[in-house]
């Protein structure tokens, strides 16, 4: 059983996290702490394996935290829960170990995705010895010629998403609007909506915000040429 510590100051985030972990299997959520000084008392008189960390607390913050069990050795890793989306803060948590990073807010499929990521990796560890290249690049890594397949959130398909994938490919690098791919696919625009949305989360689509004369304003997207080639992951 992976122990798990949430470290976070909004008490409704926090419940709703525990939530989060008795859902999923092979986790025991054995702890809430609000701060810093309360986090590294708790881990120093008892077990954890893991830490559900937020970066924005009153005193010290997670980084810090994070920072002082690399310090002192304790054995356990982090995933980071946090509204903070400053790269800079990102970049830091990933140097000082965080095995992954949720922005919030997020959806319960990309937090599942987290800790059973987290699982599986333990589970590799613990059982074996040693380990081939390609096992370790499975879990190190994403290389461009075994890419592995993510996870959709519920209610999306591979498919629909692919036929929707290929319509905003028709418009190059140029702005779309939803109503554009909701007349290339023949869908309807709340379906649309929702893949657009999941395209726009994982950062494949860029979109900005423009107001007409009249009326409110619309969401345009495009292709974001930088992470484009990631879309083979999902479909």
């Amino acid at each position: 059983m992976i122990k798990v510590l949430i470290v976070e100051d909004d008490p409704m985030v926090s419940e709703l996290n525990k939530r989060y972990v008795k859902q999923m299997s092979g986790f025991a959520a054995v702890g809430a702490v609000q701060n810093y000084k309360d986090a590294l008392e708790f881990i120093q008189q008892n077990e954890v394996d893991l830490l559900l960390l937020d970066v924005y607390m009153k005193g010290k913050n997670g980084i810090e935290l994070l920072k002082e069990t690399r310090k002192r050795d304790f054995q356990v890793d982090a995933i980071i829960i946090s509204a903070a989306s400053e790269k800079p803060m990102i970049r830091e948590a990933l140097q000082y170990g965080a095995v992954d990073y949720l922005i919030k807010p997020f959806e319960f499929d990309r937090f599942q995705h987290a800790l059973s990521g987290y699982r599986k990796r333990q589970l590799i560890f613990s059982n074996k010895e040693e380990m081939t290249q390609q096992e370790l690049d499975n879990q190190l890594l994403l290389l461009p010629e075994q890419e592995q397949m993510m996870q959709l959130p519920k209610g999306l398909t591979r498919s629909t998403l692919k036929v929707v994938w290929n319509s905003i490919l028709t418009f190059r690098y140029n702005f779309f609007t939803t109503e554009d791919i909701a007349n290339e696919t023949e869908m309807s625009q709340v379906s649309v909506r929702k893949y657009l949305k999941f395209l726009e989360d994982v950062q494949l689509l860029e979109v900005e915000m423009h107001y007409g004369s009249i009326g409110r304003p619309v969401f345009k997207y495009r292709v974001n040429a930088n992470t484009s080639h990631h879309i083979s992951q999902y479909i």
